[in-house]
């Protein structure tokens, strides 16, 4: 048997610790939570994301009442940005979560279909897509989407 570790490096800063280019998304994408359709679960998602050439685009979860069509925050923006902007990789993506009147104290973090568009996007422009989870507590930052999906399923894993 061979046996072996994947670890992942996540910074939290707080609000007064981020740079101005990242405190704005992560407003953003807190302010995306108001255009949330979200009637079934009241879980309002938002998020913001900066593209290469520094245009930002913000999206928000839309439910539907037969649950596998709605779409995630995440993928409503990506979806977005890839069809206005197809030569613009994301640099960074901000995801915040309204729920029970105040924002979900914890970082809430991508579920697994939006973490595979991320990384399709990030393996598509050979770069990587920081990603910053914000919490009330503390926004947590991972530098590359591979820190959330480290067994990769890409492009070239169909071609192997």
């Amino acid at each position: 048997m061979e046996k072996y570790e994947i670890k992942s490096e996540v910074c939290i800063f707080q609000d007064s610790e981020l740079s101005a280019e990242d405190l704005e998304i992560v407003n953003l994408a807190k302010e995306a939570t108001k255009n949330s359709y979200s009637p079934y679960s009241q879980f309002k998602v938002g998020a913001a994301l900066r593209l290469a050439n520094g245009t930002i685009v913000t999206g928000s979860n839309q439910e539907n009442a037969s649950y596998p069509l709605g779409l995630c925050a995440e993928r409503t923006a990506i979806f977005h940005a890839q069809h206005m902007y197809p030569d613009q990789p994301i640099v960074a993506l901000a995801i915040a979560a309204y729920a029970n009147g105040h924002f979900h104290p914890e970082p809430i973090s991508p579920c697994g279909a939006c973490r595979q568009v991320m990384l399709e996007v990030e393996d598509r422009y050979k770069r990587p897509m920081r990603v910053l989870l914000y919490g009330a507590s503390g926004t947590h930052v991972v530098s590359s989407v591979k820190s959330l999906l480290p067994f990769q399923f890409v492009n070239e894993s169909l071609t192997k």
